[in-house]
């Protein structure tokens, strides 16, 4: 039944992930009343949401974890390098029942619509289930990952098997033994699924559109010598992180020489070395991988030349080659076996360049040349990213301005963290932002704590609205792309882009200055006094 009453909050946020977690705990500690709306059945976001088969983390222990309590970094104990979905999910409940976070917790619980009343200068929230509630604040932590890009297949709905998203996998065992399975995407989700199926499935298809770049991750169980060492230090440790470029601190990072300046040989003992030390030192290698396309070509080439070494079938091994895009301008792979996985007698790999899915049949997949009789298809087809969750809020500014209407060629946001016509809305992990250009964690931390911490100022001050000018919006957006076409990312058709995703207008939408750059800015603006933003006392005849 929808509810009458609207109980006033002093906050609303939506969304239970990490994002959303911290948040509630800051804002609890500067004494607001707050409430968290999210959709799933429990705490943690992409890691509650993603439980498909070979699902994990590709940011080592030590940094992928909250920094802002000493005593969890040293309670909570990590079982491997790259953590798996389920432990994930569990270091993700352990936060929320450590810090008492449930009591204000709402979960099962989609928000469909948010309205700022201009007359009354708070935001109503409306949920799925009919309940309104207003708020002083309003907090979007929806990730950058979670709205599913469903692909517009022909036929699906046809499929007599089962058919599963990777993002939106069931909680109870899908059963794959002995099964035909097909797998649509080799992103990141593909990528990691693919060896994962192929091991239980009596035959697997993997239908592949581009070809990505993957690196090994090297996944082992965590040394506890080295965890005692390492957390003996955290403090400094996290202290580098926060100064680097993408949240993450490699003593072997080589960011102060070209990857044209030494020999060839040279060159190659250095990605040797890099290649067995995981994704993030490779990209490190050389200070010009990310905005030189001769240096990154050293690269590329250097990462083809493996694949080749891996897959032992010549033909299968160039249709997996990655040549459409430099490396690292898609976001790059971290994989368990992956190129070994089509060296399987139950792989078969489908180069959908050559041969497009034309339909789906109820009895599989039918591409121009073959059909491929299959029980269960698994959609490894990734995300609407970065602004997707955004639009399917709902949300509605000054003059009931929806924000999909002002984003319709492109997101526009001053720091990522708000837009103008839309007071006290914050964003985290948004457009704008580095987000999801390095180490999650880390720019989730900065930006709650810059919320946090400007809420406060305005509690203080007596300032009840806040809200970018359009003039800082507009340099803002400006800024981001200068900082991107200094990059090599526009040279690749990406979800960090949005051209996986038909019509979809904006071009490269994180913040790729860094992100210490990225934190120095926010600090300045925030020590200006706010500077880009307009900051509104409460009217003096307002009895509140």
């Amino acid at each position: 039944m929808a509810s009458t009453s609207r109980p006033e909050l002093d906050a609303v946020i939506i969304g239970a992930g990490w994002a959303g977690m911290y948040m509630l705990h800051r804002l609890r500690q500067i004494g607001l009343a707050t409430r968290v709306y999210e959709a799933g059945d429990g705490v943690g976001g992409v890691w509650h949401w993603n439980r498909y088969p070979g699902a994990r983390t590709d940011g080592e222990w030590m940094w992928y974890s909250y920094s802002f309590s000493p005593e969890l970094e040293q309670e909570w104990s990590w079982s491997e390098r790259f953590p798996a979905q389920p432990e994930l999910e569990r270091y993700a409940n352990h936060v929320a029942d450590r810090f008492e976070l449930r009591r204000d917790i709402q979960l099962r619980t989609r928000v469909v619509g948010a309205d700022f009343v201009e007359p009354e200068r708070r935001w109503h929230v409306r949920t799925e289930h009919g309940e309104v509630v207003t708020a002083s604040y309003l907090v979007a932590a929806v990730g950058a990952l979670s709205a599913a890009n469903v692909p517009d297949l022909k036929g699906l709905d046809a499929f007599r098997g089962a058919c599963y998203h990777t993002s939106r996998w069931p909680r109870e065992p899908v059963e794959l033994a002995g099964r035909r399975v097909g797998v649509v995407g080799t992103g990141s989700s593909g990528v990691q699924c693919i060896p994962a199926i192929a091991r239980e499935a009596a035959h697997l298809v993997a239908f592949q559109r581009t070809a990505n770049f993957s690196v090994p991750a090297w996944n082992v169980p965590t040394d506890p010598a080295f965890e005692r060492e390492y957390k003996a230090s955290y403090a400094e440790h996290r202290r580098l992180q926060r100064e680097s470029t993408i949240g993450v601190h490699w003593s072997h990072a080589n960011l102060e020489q070209s990857a044209l300046e030494v020999t060839t040989d040279e060159r190659t003992a250095t990605y040797e070395h890099a290649w067995r030390n995981g994704p993030f030192t490779l990209m490190n290698s050389y200070k010009d991988l990310s905005s030189d396309l001769r240096a990154n070509e050293t690269l590329s080439e250097f990462v083809r030349s493996k694949v080749r070494e891996i897959v032992r079938d010549p033909a299968v091994a160039e249709v997996l080659v990655p040549t459409t895009h430099p490396i690292g301008t898609k976001r790059l792979c971290i994989d368990t076996g992956y190129y070994e996985t089509f060296n399987r007698d139950n792989v078969t790999l489908v180069d959908l360049k050559s041969t497009p899915i034309e339909e789906v049949t109820e009895r599989g997949v039918r591409t121009g040349t073959a059909e491929y009789e299959l029980d269960v298809i698994v959609l490894a087809t990734g995300f609407d990213a970065m602004t997707g969750a955004l639009e399917r809020i709902g949300l509605r500014g000054r003059s009931a301005r929806s924000l999909s209407v002002k984003w319709a060629e492109g997101p526009r946001t001053y720091l990522g963290l708000a837009t103008a016509g839309y007071p006290n809305l914050f964003i985290l992990m948004g457009p704008g932002s580095p987000s999801v250009l390095g180490n999650n964690f880390e720019a989730i931390e900065q930006q709650v704590e810059w919320v946090s911490a400007c809420i406060a100022f305005m509690r203080s001050t007596g300032a009840e609205l806040i809200e970018a000018t359009v003039d800082a919006e507009d340099g803002w957006v400006d800024h981001v792309h200068e900082l991107a076409d200094r990059t090599l990312f526009n040279l690749a058709d990406t979800w960090f882009n949005g051209r996986n995703i038909p019509g979809k207008k904006g071009g490269f939408t994180p913040y790729a200055g860094g992100y210490r750059a990225y934190r120095e800015e926010c600090d300045e603006v925030a020590a200006s006094g706010y500077r880009g933003f307009t900051l509104s006392p409460r009217p003096r005849d307002d009895p509140s």
